[in-house]
């Protein structure tokens, strides 16, 4: 299927000759008789926003792994020029015996930073997320989901990634915590020119929020395509999205992967 060129293009490797991630996956397995996933390979420029996409254990989340530093592929390299980095799951991951300013410092650990400087960080990320003094001597049990998630956030961007791996972050969120923390995330990473690569189930979510989707396909996992969304991220609006949400899951090959016939039946 033809695309939009307007809207929605195919792509092969839109990545500059010099991406500040590389990773090539030849092969990786968890046992040897299993593999997870195929020949993957995949640049990221500074400053850009890329989204994986797929069915449930099509190896996204194993991919963003071995990209993140956190696997080591069976076969295969990963080549980062960037300076920090930091990996954003989908469960918040606070410490509960330690307060909110406590969990949010606890990025600091193992850098050498001037208490000055960290002082300064925590005053800007908690006037960012909307956090109070109050807030901030709460320990986990006493926030609200939306605020775990916020303080996740801060602890990641803490230490001022120029590199971010989200792990569908946003899944559990109701759609306005999803938006805030869209603006929240979005904001952060214009203003750091920070580079992103992310995971989501979520078709809308990734053409609102990338320059590239990868689309991925499973047993073992394989990139099937490479999209690229040629409208402005900042002029996207709803109505956007889900023209462009429709015209991807019209596709043939996506429509199979995702099981999505007859998309315009709501059954």
């Amino acid at each position: 299927m033809m695309f939009d060129p307007g809207r929605l293009e195919t792509a092969q490797d839109v990545s500059s000759p010099d991406p500040v991630l590389k990773v090539k996956i030849t092969d990786h397995r968890y046992h040897p008789l299993q593999q997870v996933l195929d020949e993957c390979a995949l640049g990221i420029n500074k400053g850009e926003i890329v989204s994986l996409i797929g069915p449930s254990g099509c190896g996204k989340s194993t991919f963003l792994k071995i990209a993140a530093g956190l696997l080591e592929p069976s076969e295969g390299k990963v080549v980062s020029k960037t300076k920090d980095s930091a990996v954003l799951f989908q469960e918040h991951r606070l410490l509960p015996w330690k307060t909110l300013i406590d969990n949010m410092s606890f990025g600091f650990r193992g850098r050498t930073i001037p208490s000055d400087e960290k002082a300064r960080r925590l005053r800007k990320a908690a006037q960012i997320m909307g956090f109070s003094d109050e807030d901030m001597v709460k320990y986990p049990s006493e926030l609200s989901g939306g605020m775990r998630q916020r303080a996740a956030l801060a602890r990641a961007l803490m230490i001022e990634p120029d590199l971010l791996f989200l792990d569908e972050p946003f899944s559990a969120l109701d759609i306005g915590r999803r938006r805030e923390m869209y603006r929240l995330l979005l904001g952060e990473v214009r203003q750091r020119n920070c580079t992103v690569l992310m995971v989501t189930h979520d078709v809308f979510e990734a053409l609102s929020l990338s320059d590239r989707v990868i689309i991925m396909s499973p047993d073992p996992g394989a990139f099937l395509k490479e999209i690229k969304v040629s409208i402005p991220l900042e002029e996207r609006t709803r109505h956007m999205v889900a023209d462009l949400e429709a015209e991807l899951l019209c596709d043939s090959e996506v429509a199979e992967l995702f099981r999505m016939h007859d998309w315009d039946q709501v059954l």
